[in-house]
């Protein structure tokens, strides 16, 4: 259950730390206190996404720390140490963690290391359940209904798993498709492919060969200049009367006896006999090139042809020369990928076909679980509606298969939620026939009975009364008690039959400054409760009558588990 929560500049809160108990805790405050703020900031330490909107004005970040105790949550605990994100120094605890900077950057932890929001997120859905008081807005939608439905069947792993059959089943049929269009024009394809790879291939091309053959076309059209220069350049370094290494070789020699009087000419020496050594490989190399060069018009005319050939194929294929030894070797996988598209249809229809058999048994699991679930939980919301003052109403929900039983990444049925309000009436959408009044006491119920199914320690009820008032309300919050009597719940409303019904009571205020407008939370204490209630229950003043009325309703609640 959630033990602590510590909100650090967060929107209009500057700084806040709550205790919690087990049971049912009740939040209420006059409308605009910022009583969902601090559902925002539990939502926000649970993995919901952060936005530098909810840096408060004037604060470099907000810090949002949220300490669970593992002692009913099994299953988070479990989650913990699988991902080696248990706390040995703090046994049957679990600290989660956000920061959000004015810049919008956000930062997670869970028990002081860093994660990821996806991974936060993941132990958050384990650790606690919110429900938001828009929901029976969204009631209306197929996805909603369907989403509500499954959650009630416990069918997460299952939908999951037909969700990702029906997207390998697609991606298959997909690859398919597209090679089976690709056959019809195969053999044009095929005739276009084989005429440009063996084009390609009489140039005989590769990255490496290219440029030696322009290597050797710089060198066969220079020859000619090549051989002056370098007859020049051996002549001054090997010329009988003025060659330079003889010359180095008698500076050595004449330096060499005067080692004795001056040590520092070793250096000098042996600088110079390096220079002597390599203008003498220099020589020699340079005689060994120009004894490889020769004037050969017949062969520059050979390379001239087979670049002009290369620069004209490359034109062609709209690419530098240099790219079309990767475009030949691209055409040719094209061209073996074609010669084999018959085997690979004939594989690609018996992986369509394993995986359409194993979404087929999938989906029937799921259609079956779903037909059993919408069973128990009509019942089960029927006889809630009854009790929430709709006497004649009757809840259904319909599994549909889909005309043609298509596949879809939820399954091969539709569901709908119908309803009728009294007995004469035949059952239909939820949209055409319930008011908002009706709707938000059929979400009500459908919120409890899957929360009651659940194992997450901690619910939370975000104003899901809208709508409803006196003795149905009264319901609702002996439904919310007796739902805290085995998990924690915490439900911020605004209805005094609701919040005279809780174990605790929680009372958020707006502090106003000569600045600033700060949030603040008081736990209330007997005769703050009763005026709290009082001050609920309404009127522009509150009389004595008032507080009785609102001490009475606070003592039967407590003859109540």
């Amino acid at each position: 259950m959630l033990s602590q929560l510590h909100i650090r500049n967060f929107a209009i809160v500057d700084r806040l730390d709550l205790d919690f108990n087990a049971d049912l805790s009740v939040l209420t405050g006059e409308t605009g206190t910022g009583k969902s703020i601090l559902i925002d900031a539990l939502g926000l330490v649970l993995g919901d996404r952060a936005d530098s909107d909810m840096v408060r004005h004037g604060a470099a970040r907000a810090e949002i720390c949220a300490t669970f105790e593992l002692h009913d949550a099994t299953q988070a605990a479990a989650w913990l140490h699988t991902n080696e994100l248990d706390d040995d120094s703090h046994k049957g605890e679990c600290q989660l963690r956000r920061t959000i900077t004015k810049e919008g950057r956000s930062k997670a932890y869970i028990n002081g290391r860093p994660t990821t929001v996806q991974i936060i997120r993941e132990l958050g859905e384990q650790l606690v359940d919110i429900h938001g008081q828009h929901e029976h807005q969204s009631l209306v939608k197929r996805d909603e209904q369907r989403r509500l439905l499954d959650h009630y069947a416990h069918h997460k792993p299952l939908t999951n798993e037909v969700a990702t059959t029906f997207r390998l089943w697609q991606k298959i049929s997909r690859e398919f498709e597209t090679l089976n269009e690709a056959a019809r024009s195969r053999d044009q394809q095929m005739i276009l492919l084989r005429h440009q790879t063996e084009e390609l291939q009489t140039l005989n091309l590769t990255t490496r060969s290219l440029q030696k053959l322009e290597d050797e076309h710089k060198r066969l059209a220079n020859a000619g200049q090549l051989i002056n220069t370098y007859q020049s350049a051996l002549t001054t370094l090997d010329d009988d009367d003025h060659a330079i290494a003889p010359k180095l070789q008698q500076i050595s020699a004449q330096l060499q006896p005067l080692l004795d009087s001056d040590k520092q000419l070793t250096t000098v020496i042996e600088m110079i006999n390096g220079a002597a050594i390599q203008i003498d490989e220099a020589t020699h190399e340079l005689r060994h090139q120009l004894e490889s060069l020769e004037l050969d018009p017949q062969r520059l005319s050979e390379v001239d042809q087979q670049l002009s050939d290369i620069h004209d194929t490359a034109r062609k294929h709209r690419m530098r020369p240099k790219e079309l030894p990767g475009h030949y070797q691209t055409l040719c996988d094209e061209l073996a990928s074609l010669d084999n598209a018959d085997a690979t249809l004939e594989q690609l229809e018996k992986e369509i076909e394993v995986k359409a058999t194993q979404y087929q048994k999938l989906a029937n699991k799921l259609r079956k679980g779903r037909r059993s679930a919408a069973k128990k939980l009509n019942k089960l919301v029927t006889e809630n509606m009854h009790k929430l003052g709709m006497p004649g109403g009757e809840f259904e929900i319909t599994v549909t298969p889909y005309d043609d039983d298509k596949f879809t990444v939820h399954g091969t049925e539709q569901i709908e939620f119908l309803v009728k309000t009294n007995p004469n009436q035949i059952a239909k959408a939820l949209s055409k026939v319930a008011s908002g009044g009706e709707l938000s006491r059929i979400s009500l119920a459908i919120q409890v009975i899957t929360s009651q199914q659940g194992a997450i320690p901690t619910l939370i009820f975000d104003e899901v009364d809208v709508g409803i008032g006196g003795r149905v309300a009264e319901i609702v919050g002996q439904k919310l008690r007796e739902l805290g009597t085995s998990r924690q719940v915490l439900c911020v409303t605004h209805l005094p039959q609701v919040a005279a019904l809780g174990h605790h009571h929680l009372q958020v205020q707006k502090q106003h400054s000569a600045k600033q407008v700060e949030t603040r939370v008081q736990v209330l204490n007997e005769t703050a409760r009763n005026e709290e209630i009082a001050r609920m229950l309404g009127g522009i003043e509150i009389t004595e009558q008032t507080r009785a009325h609102a001490n009475e309703m606070i003592m039967k609640a407590q003859q109540q588990p």
